[in-house]
């Protein structure tokens, strides 16, 4: 494994992308379609775990947000409060971004469960 990996975390849209290709590669092989299933459903888990992390962060995050805006405006539009509700507001436009992204990945990857399940039964 590439060490600025380890230090610096995964790619989290190149590793779905590298799952789905397995999946798709090994589907058309006609593998062993539960042994398929029960590998997807274990990464599908880690992804619904680094969801609802990240759903926390952006709860956070827009509670940080929403704190900053309050005093900036308590203290008459204070230019350093209103400086921190806007890097703040920038840090949730971002963390809202990447929890759509994880959402819709972990619906489509229900997708990909449902379809390997239904070849599993056949």
């Amino acid at each position: 494994m590439d060490s600025r990996e380890d230090r610096f975390g995964i790619n989290m849209t190149r590793w779905c992308r590298e799952h789905e290709r397995y999946i798709e590669e090994h589907l058309d092989a006609e593998d062993d379609s539960a042994e398929l299933l029960e590998y997807h459903e274990k990464k599908l888990s880690w992804l619904m775990h680094e969801r609802l992390i990240h759903l926390l962060v952006t709860m956070m995050t827009a509670g940080a947000f929403l704190f900053a805006l309050f005093v900036s405006i308590y203290l008459d539009w204070n230019p350093g409060a209103l400086l921190l509700a806007l890097a703040l507001l920038v840090l949730l436009a971002c963390y809202l971004f990447h929890y759509f992204r994880l959402e819709n990945t972990v619906q489509h990857w229900y997708k990909i469960a449902e379809k390997l399940h239904d070849k599993s039964i056949k």
